[in-house]
């Protein structure tokens, strides 16, 4: 009898030690299962403020885009203004003044002394020999003046030839794209859109965060 009672009380005993594991390994997952999703929810979180801080910096301000329209310099030193300002030109056809001054700010910032000579004939080559692939609009004294300092080319020899086609883009292509779509759909308060007031204006023009130009309907 004391032997039955006994294997009874040991069986009672792994029964009750079976719930309370059960019990606890129960409880264990549900607050394990918790943990992650809160990590998960924490992960998420701190990725989407990441991402709204990212997009905050790369937002481009309305004070910003006026500001090209007080110089071309300012213009053309701002990566998204540079950026619709070649957007504007490639869509009149004549985006080789803008690509030779891009040229030549690099030009400029060359280290090594064996690079000058090749890097200088391939911008002579591309943008004022006679058989230029984009030639651009220089006069005969430039012309000829940046042709001899291809002998021995240095940092400065494209200089002369830089300041001419700038002061040529200040003077006509800068003036018309600050009325061109380019400018004006960049500059305009939000919310303005395409009203009756403005039905010639078919499309807007947005940049995105790797400075390139979105054609949108209106």
């Amino acid at each position: 009898l004391c032997t039955e009672e006994a294997a009874e009380a040991v069986q009672c005993i792994v029964f009750i030690s079976f719930l309370i594991f059960s019990s606890s390994a129960k409880d264990m997952k549900h607050r394990l299962g918790f943990l992650l999703q809160k990590s998960d929810s924490c992960d998420y979180s701190s990725s989407q403020g990441k991402k709204e801080k990212i997009s905050s910096s790369q937002r481009l301000s309305q004070e910003e885009v006026r500001k090209w329209a007080d110089s071309l310099e300012n213009l053309i030193h701002h990566d998204r203004g540079l950026a619709a300002f070649r957007a504007f030109l490639k869509s009149e056809y004549s985006e080789e003044n803008i690509e030779f001054w891009v040229s030549c700010e690099e030009y400029k910032k060359t280290k090594s002394p064996a690079k000058l000579s090749p890097k200088a004939r391939k911008i002579y080559d591309e943008f004022i020999s006679v058989q230029a692939t984009k030639e651009v609009n220089l006069d005969s004294c430039t012309r000829e003046k940046t042709s001899h300092n291809m002998l021995e080319p240095t940092l400065s020899c494209f200089d002369e030839a830089q300041r001419k086609i700038f002061t040529l883009m200040e003077k006509d292509s800068y003036r018309r794209f600050l009325k061109s779509p380019y400018y004006l759909d960049l500059v305009s308060p939000p919310g303005a859109g395409c009203g009756p007031e403005n039905c010639k204006r078919n499309h807007t023009h947005t940049l995105d965060c790797n400075s390139n130009i979105i054609s949108q309907c209106a």
